[in-house]
């Protein structure tokens, strides 16, 4: 006798939902791509409008410079340049020039050694040594500008463009020293000792196999090494008068109680912006930190 089974119908699984076509994502990503590039954009117009308006400024006359709104449309002029120069800036440029370009020099010769013995040639508490370094950038300058200067006095450096030289490398050399270590220990070992096994002493390792090798990271300090020792105000306010003034004192003394200076202000502040700008633009193709690509084959 045949028996009739009854079958239940099976509901069917719920689909997934579909996933999204790989168009949209590419939508979604360009989407986001302009909009992280125009806040990107933002944000730089927003830093570089005071720049700018330094600029601006410094092609108007005092009467425009000061006028209340601001003057957006007017008629450029070089009078304010012209007046800079005429007011003797350019001892104040030769000053900043000695001090920055020898402190300069003298930091990479003194911190080349130094960091190669930290480095590649470490010395023993290599740790204390660098904390030692690091710890002259903690004391604040106004605590050790009274003693400079009694000292400065009684040597009869007071007002001499070579005792801002002697400050300005002590005052650089430790961050250099940090830095260009960091560029040595990118250095690879092989590269050493390939050099000592075909002969090559240690000054001419130095001189033919790790300079080439770190030139972007000397570059780089010693672009930050010009930017603080140009930039630097404290000292050369403190302890020159009138043979030794550099840049930073000179925009201070265009500033007067009386009448209008924001022009001439703005005039002195892009001469005194120019040097370390070109400085850069000469060494942007330094800074790029390719200090060993295919040195090890």
């Amino acid at each position: 006798m045949a028996t009739n089974v009854e079958t239940v119908p099976q509901t069917p699984a719920p689909k997934p939902p579909p996933a999204p076509s790989s168009s949209s994502a590419a939508s979604k990503r360009s989407r986001n791509a302009i909009l992280l590039t125009a806040l990107t954009w933002v944000v730089g117009l927003l830093f570089f409008a005071p720049v700018l308006w330094m600029v601006l400024t410094a092609f108007k006359q005092e009467s425009a410079a000061a006028s209340t709104p601001p003057s957006f449309f007017f008629e450029p002029t070089l009078a304010q340049f012209q007046a800079v120069l005429d007011s003797g800036a350019g001892v104040y440029f030769a000053n900043s020039l000695i001090a920055t370009g020898v402190s300069t020099l003298l930091v990479i010769v003194l911190g080349v050694p130094a960091a190669y013995a930290l480095s590649i040639r470490p010395v023993k508490k290599t740790k204390d040594v660098l904390f030692f370094f690091i710890s002259t950038k903690m004391l604040p300058i106004v605590a050790v500008i009274m003693p400079i200067y009694v000292i400065a006095g009684q040597i009869g450096a007071l007002d001499n463009i070579w005792t801002l030289v002697v400050l300005y490398t002590a005052m650089n050399l430790p961050i250099a020293v940090w830095m260009m270590r960091s560029f040595f220990q990118e250095v690879p070992a092989e590269v050493l000792e390939a050099a000592e096994m075909d002969g090559a002493g240690l000054l001419k390792t130095l001189r033919t196999v790790l300079m080439p090798m770190v030139a972007p990271g000397l570059a780089a300090t010693a672009l930050i090494c010009v930017i603080f020792a140009w930039n630097e105000f404290f000292f050369a306010l403190n302890l020159t008068a009138a043979t030794a003034p550099t840049v930073p004192v000179f925009l201070v003394s265009t500033m007067t109680s009386e009448g209008l200076f924001l022009a001439k202000l703005s005039a002195a502040s892009v001469l005194a912006s120019l040097p370390v700008v070109i400085a850069g633009w000469i060494a942007q193709k330094q800074l790029v930190r390719g200090l060993s690509m295919g040195a090890v084959k």
